[in-house]
């Protein structure tokens, strides 16, 4: 069967289950997972191109970690630094002891045992940073803090995914302390070197580079994929693994003004080619060792879905948390993520662990993913029903005061601002603190820089970006655009999620700002008919005088000029 009929197959697979799991209000990951089964030798026996497939795996990896690196930015952590640390640290250090002692028990070896047991201690970053946005929870203690361990086992797990490729060339765990050593040792040494050229590159020649290309944002897709795969590739040259060049090369553009844009840009592309490496995993599980590895995989789960968001609730109460924030923070943890089935995925490629140790870790995923996330989706009411156990389960009785973290939804989004966007700005900054301003050019966005104008570079038109930047909870949305068809995405979008909020639009025809009330604008600027009342209405006043003109005239000229300095 050629390969193009045999990936269309798939994708027609895949896409009805998708649908099926969209209905279930499940992760897609798990119809993708499902569709692996179903393609496998156990079923339908459609995959055969297994070559050309796992090729797609890789690049969707190494996007997904791209995109995971543009994340990463140090402003998070270093908000809930100790506590981000404290309980990130904290919780992979007591899952994967517990959870080695527990799977050792079930029948594992050692390299077994102890591959799942790190895996069991990754959660997914990804599926949390869509529910938290989803609940509108992303600004909110337990949100914040959430996002901040994860992105601590983020880095967790790349210093492991490092020791993992630099035992890569034994065909065992049991290997010397000195063999280890050595390449520890090699590895260190060129990537320090490669380290240290790639900081210079990053401080003082990339900023440059992305400023250049974000003029254009086909170059800019462009560059971006050729800047994370080609640092991938450098890395697995010198010994690392992709996965390790795929997540510093979003690191290094992390703090970038494009990022957000370059995220939006690539999520579409990471969706293809991720959905490849799921598949492929669910095709490789053994079904014919599954008796075997159920009643352990529903132990594990079990130990995911209650032992870590317990071990998260005991840690966060021993800082003085309250009991809520706890709990709230804890079910986050719930699940394993992606970097755990890149982990035992690498380790049975290395000869490490057997293909039923991917199968247990894989079939783990699928029911702590898909029970997550009805967790999180109900916490509320969970946690009204269990507030009393957690109350017994408490070690610190008496809580702090909880710090305040800085909301990441503004209250206030002016789209555009080359146009007449700074005149918002200026009365934003009256009404509220917490506004940023959107625009798709780069000039624009230097202008902002200059002026210390808080912004986010990206197209109005991409919704990821527009959930990604808190549209839908903004109390007041201003756009300048002149597109009448952009104007109306936004505010179906807006209307969709916030029937209640404000939202004001520009219209250049009469029928564009009756079809925009139409779906909900609160107001239609349209600058015309506007600069025609203000011109009529200085007629009616003034009538024939002409010292009343020359008057406005030098009012004008006075606020243009100050306009025109202002903005230099």
């Amino acid at each position: 069967m050629p390969i193009f009929i045999e990936l269309s197959l798939i994708l027609v697979l895949a896409s009805l289950l998708a649908l099926f799991m969209r209905i279930l209000r499940q992760p897609l990951i798990v119809g993708y997972i499902a569709t692996g089964i179903l393609v496998g030798p156990y079923f339908l026996n459609l995959l055969h191109s297994q070559e050309s497939l796992e090729l797609f795996s890789k690049i969707g990896i190494s996007i997904l970690l791209f995109i995971v690196g543009l994340t990463l930015n140090p402003d998070i952590v270093r908000e809930v630094g100790k506590i981000s640390f404290v309980t990130g640290i904290g919780q992979v250090i007591f899952t994967s002891f517990i959870g080695y002692f527990i799977i050792y028990s079930l029948g594992l070896d050692i390299s077994g045992s102890l591959y799942t047991a790190i895996a069991l201690t990754f959660s997914s970053t990804i599926i949390i940073l869509k529910l938290l946005i989803d609940r509108g929870d992303a600004g909110k203690l337990y949100g914040k803090i959430s996002i901040g361990f994860l992105l601590v086992q983020d880095l967790v797990a790349t210093i492991i995914l490092l020791l993992v490729t630099a035992i890569g060339s034994v065909t065992t765990l049991a290997v010397t302390v000195g063999a280890v050593t050595s390449e520890l040792l090699y590895l260190f040494v060129y990537g320090g070197l490669v380290s240290f050229l790639l900081y210079f590159i990053s401080k003082y020649i990339l900023p440059k580079v992305v400023s250049f290309v974000g003029a254009n944002q086909e170059v800019l897709f462009i560059f971006s994929i050729a800047w994370g795969l080609g640092l991938s590739s450098l890395f697995y040259v010198i010994g690392f693994s992709i996965e390790i060049g795929a997540l510093i090369a979003g690191v290094m553009l992390a703090v970038s003004p494009f990022a957000y844009e370059i995220s939006a840009r690539m999520k579409p592309l990471r969706d293809f080619f991720i959905l490849i490496f799921f598949i492929l995993l669910g095709a490789q599980m053994v079904l014919s060792q599954f008796n075997t590895i159920l009643l352990p995989a529903i132990i594990l789960s079990l130990f995911v879905l209650i032992g870590n968001p317990f071990i998260v609730f005991i840690l966060m109460n021993l800082l003085g948390y309250r009991n809520k924030t706890s709990f709230m923070a804890g079910l986050t943890v719930a699940q394993i993520s992606e970097f755990s089935l890149i982990l035992v995925a690498l380790g049975f490629s290395l000869g490490h662990i057997t293909q039923s140790v991917v199968s247990l870790v894989t079939l783990v995923g699928i029911i702590t993913i898909a029970c997550s996330t009805y967790l999180i989706m109900y916490a509320d009411p969970i946690y009204f029903k269990v507030k009393g156990i957690l109350k017994l389960l408490s070690i610190r009785k008496h809580h702090h005061r909880e710090p305040t973290v800085g909301e990441d939804n503004p209250d206030i989004i002016i789209f555009g601002y080359d146009r007449v966007g700074h005149e918002f700005v200026s009365v934003a900054e009256k009404v509220s603190t917490n506004y940023i301003v959107v625009d798709y050019n780069p000039q624009s966005v230097k202008l902002l820089q200059a002026e210390n104008i808080p912004f986010r570079y990206g197209d109005a038109e991409d919704i990821e970006f527009l959930q990604e930047i808190g549209f839908s909870n903004a109390k007041l949305i201003v756009s300048t655009i002149p597109e009448h068809k952009i104007n109306l995405l936004l505010v179906k979008i807006y209307r969709k999620s916030n029937p209640k909020g404000t939202i004001v639009v520009l219209a250049h025809k009469v029928s564009d700002a009756e079809e925009l009330y139409a779906v909900g604008a609160s107001y239609v600027v349209m600058p015309h008919h506007l600069g025609a009342h203000h011109a009529a209405l200085m007629i009616a006043r003034h009538g024939f005088d002409s010292n009343g003109f020359a008057e406005e005239r030098n009012i004008h000229l006075a606020k243009l000029s100050k306009k025109l300095h202002g903005s230099r």
